[in-house]
């Protein structure tokens, strides 16, 4: 039985819906926590909905935008940013709307070039990473990436150190090269975040070049982490933000947020193959874990210490009270 999309932890936090270009003259269906919106972009910003037409439930991703008000595809009925039926053309002039003539609205915001949505009240104005993000670093927006599997699944995946060396064999680890360096893991202003862990990746980011990377995983929300990695004798650094949107229970879309201080002269097709290269990978993997909802309970599976980021971010979820996703 699907659990309530009212998720104590989830319902008030931002979830990525899409990247700002993806908004633009055609509505855009979306799901989060079970619930269907539409969004679309009128001269105010970007505007949340459900995607359903009071009159008679047709989806209103169906229809047009046509200046700032969106245009069911059934019968006409118009509604502007504040989800209210604005025009009914089958209503004789001069007639008043009922006031029951609405759809429910929600909080909607641009930020790091993605657009972002709350379905209950935003516990800050914006998403809180644009605080973490380096202005002086490149930044490459990477995504939609579907995916059929839990949002916490997805997430514990990235932070699982020990996986490069045989799923991203040759790229991010090295088979021969398995074992993981003790680590910790400290919490700081809310925000969980491991000492460094050494890994051999032969190709780290699609350039060919083999290097000794050092990684730090920071686990800021349930559904949005972020790596840093430095490498040995370089002054080359990179960032790799997660932002995952919940759509259903074993359901969810990825979105990256890549910044670095190098490759200037390098076409952004050539880190974005990569990472798609990356998501097949991880995808195989994910998609065929069982059991599809991430077990909260830590006697549920056997630990290692090497895996003590996806333990801290079991405890954490179980903390904050998450039930979308996990069991």
């Amino acid at each position: 039985m699907q659990k309530s999309i009212q998720d104590p932890a989830l319902w008030n936090e931002w979830h990525p819906v899409a990247l700002s270009e993806e908004i633009g003259e055609k509505p855009k269906g979306v799901s989060v926590l079970g619930e269907k919106l539409v969004l679309y972009r009128s001269s105010k910003g970007v505007a949340a909905m459900r995607d359903l037409c009071i009159h008679r439930g047709v989806p209103l991703s169906l229809g047009r935008v046509q200046g700032d008000r969106i245009v069911c595809a059934y019968h006409g009925w118009e509604y502007d940013e504040s989800g209210a039926c604005v025009c009914i053309p089958a209503m004789p002039k001069g007639q008043a709307i009922p006031t029951k003539a609405k759809t429910p609205t929600f909080s909607c915001c641009e930020s790091l070039g993605f657009v972002w949505v709350c379905l209950g009240e935003p516990r800050r104005p914006i998403p809180l990473y644009e605080e973490f993000v380096d202005p002086e670093l490149i930044a490459l927006r990477m995504g939609p990436y579907p995916v059929q599997a839990s949002g916490p699944r997805v997430v514990e995946n990235f932070l699982d150190v020990s996986h490069l060396m045989f799923v991203h064999d040759g790229l991010l680890g090295d088979r021969e090269f398995p074992e993981i360096n003790d680590y910790s893991m400290v919490e700081e202003n809310g925000v969980f975040r491991s000492t460094e862990i050494e890994v051999y990746q032969p190709d780290p980011d699609g350039r060919g070049h083999g290097v000794i990377s050092r990684y730090t995983y920071e686990i800021f929300t349930p559904l949005g982490v972020r790596l840093i990695k430095t490498a040995d004798g370089s002054d080359e650094l990179f960032h790799l933000f997660l932002f995952v949107l919940p759509e259903s229970e074993t359901t969810c879309t990825a979105f990256m947020l890549q910044l670095r201080n190098y490759g200037k002269d390098i076409p952004d097709h050539v880190f974005v193959d990569f990472q798609n290269t990356l998501l097949v990978q991880d995808k195989l993997i994910v998609e065929n874990q069982k059991p599809e909802l991430l077990p909260l309970d830590l006697q549920a599976e056997l630990h290692l210490k090497c895996d003590r980021v996806a333990i801290a971010y079991r405890r954490r979820l179980k903390e904050l009270g998450v039930t979308f996703g996990t069991d």
